[in-house]
Order: structure tokens, then C-alpha cells, then sequence
């Protein structure tokens, strides 16, 4: 017999009968091992290595390309040529400064407008493939739904943003000058 049903024999008030389990019975120490594993997960974040930077990135990347969608959509009206170029221009200054700070942990080394003119120019690679991009489409198919365009610019975006994420990572970084 279980500790659960020996409490419910030992109960003389019905409405404790319905109560429920406290998820500590049910699942045991299953809740301490899912936070420790949150908790695992973090720490190995808040790392400088290439795989914790390139997951930040990743995760920045995907914010900015939320912030482009929900930009490219509310500017729809204007053609998807206007809408595409203040979507990407904003949503590529918030990722700039993003990785600057979150991926990179390079505020202190780099300054925001180091930031942006070095990450911008990879940015505006960007933005001439995914304009060409957008431009064929509209040349093969004509009036394309929003979201098989904005399908084929995170396709794109995310080739660009690994290029991206190497210039940043290992072209971009500052040089080591060791003490003589």
C-alpha cells in the first residue's frame, strides 16, 4: 500500500479524500532533477566557448527574426520592398547590440558603433540576398503569402547569420596582445 493510500485511510474529513497529491508524492524528486538540469543549462550558457556563444547567438538570432516578422507584417502595406528593408535594418541593429552584449560579452571591448558598422556589413550582405530572394519570388510566383516570405527570408537569414556568426566569433574579435 502506498504512503497516499494509507493517508486516505487514516482521513475521517471527506473533502481531504479529493484532495490532491502534492506533486512531491506523484513524481518524487523528478521537480529537484528538472531544476537542477534548468540550472545545468544556464551555467553552461553563461560560458565563453564557441558552443555556448554559438547557442546564445542562436537564440538572439531567432528573437531578431521575431522582431523582423512582426515588423515585415505591420509595414506589409506599404510593398514588401519597404517593409522587408526597415524590418531587417531594425531588427539587425537589436541583434547587433544583442550579440555585442549577450553573445560576445563584448561590451566593454567594442563599442556600439564598432558593433554595428562591423556586424552591419555583414547585415547588409544580408539584406541584398534576401532582397534578391524576396525579388525572385515575386518575379515566379507574383503575390506570395507573408509568411512564405518571411519563410524564405529566415532561410536565408540563417545562412547569412552563420557567415554572421563566424566574421563575429573569429574575424571581428579583438587581437590578444600578450605583456612583454
Amino acid at each position: 500500500m502506498t504512503t497516499l493510500q494509507l493517508e486516505r485511510n487514516r482521513v475521517t474529513c471527506p473533502s481531504l479524500l479529493r484532495r490532491r497529491p502534492e506533486d512531491a508524492e506523484i513524481l518524487g524528486d523528478a521537480p529537484d532533477r528538472q531544476l537542477s538540469r534548468v540550472h545545468d543549462v544556464a551555467d553552461r550558457l553563461r560560458r565563453d566557448d564557441g558552443w555556448a556563444q554559438f547557442a546564445r547567438f542562436v537564440l538572439v538570432g531567432g528573437s531578431s527574426t521575431a522582431v523582423y516578422a512582426a515588423l515585415f507584417l505591420a509595414l506589409r502595406g506599404f510593398g514588401y520592398l519597404p517593409a522587408h528593408v526597415v524590418a531587417t535594418v531594425a531588427s539587425s541593429m537589436l541583434a547587433n547590440e544583442l550579440h555585442r552584449r549577450l553573445t560576445f560579452h563584448a561590451e566593454e571591448r567594442v563599442g556600439w558603433l564598432a558593433a554595428q558598422i562591423e556586424a552591419g556589413g555583414v547585415s547588409f550582405l544580408g539584406l541584398v540576398a534576401t532582397s534578391a530572394a524576396l525579388g525572385w519570388l515575386d518575379a515566379a510566383v507574383g503575390s506570395a503569402h507573408p509568411m512564405l516570405q518571411i519563410s524564405l527570408v529566415a532561410a536565408v537569414t540563417a545562412v547569412i547569420g552563420l557567415m554572421r556568426f563566424i566574421a563575429l566569433r573569429w574575424i571581428f574579435r579583438p587581437s590578444v596582445t600578450e605583456p612583454a
